[in-house]
């Protein structure tokens, strides 16, 4: 029995969701990566809330390679949590290994000052 693609992250995906949670103080940084765009929201599991979210759709987001955009998303997702008042959150890999977009969008989140 082989797995596909999608199956496989998704069993990865829920085996992570088991340990991880978010609250209304430290909440879930979630990404979910396609093949043009990279999405990234904080989530408050408790109250199952989406707090803040940011993507590569947005317009403050220039061009750029996939790696300085999700960057860029990581950045602009700490700034609005930073501004809600949130300082730590829990990542949430969403079953992506961690390593190209989704490292660099927790780099960025990490450079901009959340803590995790």
């Amino acid at each position: 029995m082989s797995l596909t693609k999608s199956d496989r992250r998704q069993r990865i995906r829920f085996r992570i969701r088991k340990s991880i949670s978010g609250t209304a103080a430290n909440p879930r940084l979630s990404v979910f990566r396609s093949n043009k765009e990279i999405y990234a929201q904080l989530i408050d599991d408790v109250n199952g809330v989406t707090i803040l979210a940011a993507s590569s759709r947005e317009k403050e987001i220039g061009k750029g390679t996939n790696v300085e955009v999700a960057a860029a998303v990581g950045k602009l997702v700490a700034e609005k949590a930073l501004k809600a008042g949130i300082e730590t959150i829990t990542f949430d890999r969403g079953g992506y290994l961690y390593h190209g977009r989704i490292k660099s969008l927790a780099e960025g989140a990490r450079a901009a000052g959340l803590k995790f």
